[in-house]
């Protein structure tokens, strides 16, 4: 490219990687001049907070999907910050639904660490807050027994299925990285099995048709369904407002 062809381009002051559209509406919703594209199996919202640039990609659920998702970020628009964003399972007792977690460093369960910066002074934001280790795993981790046996074993606060994919990719390409989790089940919540096969659905009509089909195997999913939405609103909101606050003190 030619000098005026760099200079030409706009910056990109974040980057935010979301699993779902669940997780980003939030954020998606506070933003200006929205522009929304797809490509590579994976979609992105370009837009404005606060005379910033911000990019969402929203990657699809685990690993995999993150570490392409985030290369395929950084290799169009080089943000100057990348954040690994969306819900997580809490691992410890003082950890509740709907509560921020800001990762000091993210592990996967062979225990390799990757250590990320958390923001300073976050007991200014007007919402409960914690810094912690964040472990990323294959699958949902639903139940209690497993969730305290998980915390006990990794020393994590939380567990998610991307942050260390994301952060393994931002470590490679050197640019900054940062971890933010809304808490969506506490270490004593127990998700309903039909979360696995939802999570990894990729389009309205196939998650509709994954919903439909176990409320036809279990009718009482219907009301567990129900309440994971309710929560999944809440904390996609809170999360917003937390990485607006963070936007506005980096």
């Amino acid at each position: 490219a030619t000098d005026s062809e760099k200079t030409s381009t706009p910056t990109c002051h974040f980057g935010v990687v979301f699993a779902l559209s669940a997780e980003a509406g939030g954020l998606i919703d506070l933003m200006q001049g929205i522009v929304k594209t797809h490509g590579a199996g994976f979609t992105i919202y370009e837009g404005g907070i606060d005379g910033r640039r911000v990019l969402i990609v929203l990657s699809g659920a685990g690993c995999e999907n993150a570490a392409r998702a985030t290369a395929a970020l950084i290799a169009g628009h080089r943000p100057q910050i990348v954040f690994s964003a969306g819900f997580a399972g809490g691992l410890r007792d003082e950890i509740g639904r709907g509560d921020i977690v800001m990762a000091d460093s993210v592990v996967d369960p062979s225990g390799e660490r990757i250590d990320l910066e958390p923001s300073a002074a976050l007991e200014s934001f007007p919402g409960r807050t914690h810094v912690g280790r964040m472990i990323t795993v294959e699958r949902i981790i639903g139940s209690p027994k497993e969730k305290r046996a998980l915390g006990a074993s990794s020393g994590a606060a939380t567990v998610d299925l991307e942050s260390f994919a994301v952060a393994e990719v931002c470590r490679r390409e050197g640019i900054r990285c940062m971890a933010v989790r809304a808490v969506s089940d506490a270490v004593d919540d127990t998700l309903p099995p039909e979360v696995e096969n939802l999570l990894h659905q990729r389009s309205t009509t196939s998650r509709l048709g994954a919903a439909a089909g176990a409320i036809f195997r279990r009718p009482m999913s219907i009301m567990d369904m129900w309440r994971l939405n309710e929560q999944a609103l809440i904390s996609s909101d809170q999360l917003a407002k937390f990485l607006i606050w963070l936007f506005s003190r980096i």
